[in-house]
Parts: structure tokens; sequence; C-alpha cells
């Protein structure tokens, strides 16, 4: 018992932007096309919440926004595609979110730390 706690307290120790959950972030438009309609929902729910202008093509803007949970969809409309899904995307500890898509390759987030 006394081990697990130890490495239960040593994974605390070592990851304290998890324990503190979401907060503001850089969103970056990775696609090469302009997005609307920027929302976003904790992973899996559907209560969509408004993010607020999204970045033009290549753009970025800072987000205010604090939650206690890590995982998080984020939707937009993308010109030419429509409503996109970027799935599982954790805010915990991000600096910055790019958000990426591809015909092919589909929907992908990149993280700057």
């Amino acid at each position: 018992m006394k081990r697990l706690w130890l490495s239960v307290t040593a994974v605390l120790i070592a990851s304290p932007a998890v324990a503190g959950g979401a907060s503001d972030f850089m969103l970056v438009n990775g696609t090469s096309v302009p997005l609307t309609d920027l929302s976003i929902t904790r992973a899996g729910s559907s209560d969509w919440k408004s993010l607020g202008p999204a970045p033009s093509a290549g753009a970025r803007t800072s987000l205010k926004f604090k939650d206690p949970d890590c995982a998080f969809d984020i939707r937009a409309n993308v010109q030419g595609a429509g409503q996109t899904t970027w799935t599982g995307v954790n805010l915990c500890g991000a600096k910055s979110v790019t958000l990426n898509r591809d015909g092919s390759a589909g929907a992908w987030v990149d993280y700057d730390q």
C-alpha cells in the first residue's frame, strides 16, 4: 500500500498541469481555409459552447478558458469541408493548440507545450 501511495504521489508531483485542469491557450488555425462557428465541449459531451471568433487561415488567437477537465472536443465549420470535430484535445498544460485538417488524413491537432 505504501508503494502504491508513493507511486501516485510521484505522478501528481511530476504533472502539476493535469491536476489544475485546462486554462487559457493559444488557438492556431493550421488549415489553409477559414473556420467559422468555433465551439468546444468536454470530450464526449454534446453541450457545445462558443469559443468566439475563429482565427483566419494560418492565424492565431488567444482564448480565455478555464475548466477542471483536460479532454475536450473542438468543432468548427471548415470552408469547403463542412463541420469538422477535433476529438480528445488535451488542454491541460497546452500553451498552443493548432487545428489541422487534410482531405485524406482527416482532423488532428499539434501541441506546443
